[in-house]
């Protein structure tokens, strides 16, 4: 591992980039498709709503299989999966017009394909690296995901309107193709689970549960995190609602902001993983999300026309987010054996995906009621003081609480 870790994660990334690409592709010309098509904050907050529920619901009982199952395998499985169902509804787009139903249940199945395909790779990332470099590798992860997310909403958006929709989904399935080839090529030496067999559901949720607390720090953290989805996450989801309502701008302009923020997460995780070792993880991330905090309340301020100023504060939350993202997922990888990450994992994205629907079906009524500035505004608010009291609780910490141990 010390000598070859770091090719192993060039071949893995080398791949994962093409699908993260054609996969960010599809998510953002789905959404201005809906967007241009039914101008209803209640329609995306809905399809953002069958995006995270399925992953929230199952998260708990996949990791159960995760822990037991091969995760390379289980990756290309899910990716493959992905892929089907994106070609089955370009086949839809291409020869007619689906019904939003119709949209909701494909998207509702990539979903739980998702489910199983990213805690797979974030539990195998110990087998992979150090564990002094696991902050490091988040950092890299978090730029191959910017890199393919900031050219993924233009060259969606360019394919979309050059050709149709369903052109960007058949994209999708070649970039699943891409990935789980270059995946074939990583070896992943995955000890083999002293049970064997059929795990009772109940039980397992219940160990994985009981581990999940052991580490206090964690647990603190995961809590943070929730609030923070609940109020964040559906502005993934309602960006380009601000750029259409609120600028009064077209496609390439909520484009432009996707691009814009995904540059900032570049540049913010090459900062991190250049400043990996430099401060404790726990401070990136409270100071993550004062920045993200302060950015979203700035957004909720300005007027229709500070579009300018909208693009620099995109890029700021941008840049501040892989503090958060990257660090955190570190601490879980150092806090628990390799043989339970799966569950551990699962759970806490389960955690996380609960809270966001909360977010969603809160965010599409008041949205459409008192204007997408609001929800910008009380979120930045939200998310400061999260941060701020984050950053409080783990001062005491320290003096009363050891740090986990791995």
């Amino acid at each position: 591992m010390a000598t070859n870790w770091k090719k192993t994660f060039t071949i893995l990334f080398s791949g994962q980039i093409f699908s993260i690409l054609t996969s960010s592709m599809v998510q953002f010309a789905i959404i201005w498709h809906l967007t241009a098509t039914t101008e209803s904050a209640v329609v995306l907050t809905m399809a953002g709503l069958v995006g995270f529920l399925p992953q929230a619901i199952l998260g708990p009982f996949i990791g159960v299989w995760l822990d037991r199952w091969n995760r390379k395998l289980t990756m290309i499985a899910a990716d493959s999966s992905i892929a089907l169902f994106s070609l089955i509804l370009g086949l839809y787009y291409y020869f007619g017009d689906p019904s939003l139903g119709f949209v909701y249940v494909i998207l509702l199945i990539r979903s739980i394909a998702s489910a199983f395909h990213a805690p797979a790779l974030q539990a195998a990332i110990p087998l992979l690296a150090p564990e002094d470099q696991l902050t490091r590798v988040a950092g890299w992860h978090q730029m191959v995901f910017s890199v393919s997310t900031v050219i993924g909403p233009a060259l969606g958006i360019a394919v979309y309107s050059a050709a149709s929709l369903g052109v960007v989904l058949f994209l999708d399935v070649v970039g699943a193709l891409i990935a789980n080839l270059m995946l074939l090529f990583v070896p992943i030496r995955q000890s083999k689970p002293e049970v064997q067999e059929a795990p009772h559901f109940l039980n397992e949720f219940k160990l994985g549960w009981k581990t999940f607390v052991q580490a206090r720090p964690i647990v603190i953290i995961t809590a943070a995190t929730a609030v923070f989805s609940i109020v964040f996450m559906p502005l993934a989801t309602l960006f380009p609602f601000m750029t259409l309502s609120h600028f009064g701008r077209g496609g390439y302009s909520a484009s432009l902001i996707e691009a814009v923020f995904s540059v900032g997460m570049i540049l913010g995780g090459l900062l991190l993983a250049v400043m990996a070792s430099k401060w404790k993880d726990i401070t990136y991330i409270c100071w993550s999300l004062v920045i993200i905090g302060l950015t979203c309340l700035a957004s909720g301020m300005i007027g229709p026309g500070a579009f300018v100023v909208f693009i620099a504060l995109s890029f700021l939350m941008g840049a501040a987010s892989p503090f958060f993202n990257g660090p955190y997922m570190a601490m879980i990888q150092k806090a628990y054996a390799p043989e339970m990450l799966g569950r551990v994992i699962s759970l806490v994205t389960s955690v996380m995906l609960l809270a966001s629907p909360i977010g969603l079906l809160l965010a599409g009524p008041l949205v459409d009621k008192y204007g997408i500035q609001s929800w910008f505004f009380w979120s930045g608010v939200v998310t400061v003081l999260t941060g701020a009291l984050l950053l409080a609780s783990f001062k005491k910490l320290q003096v009363s609480d050891p740090a986990p141990q791995s």
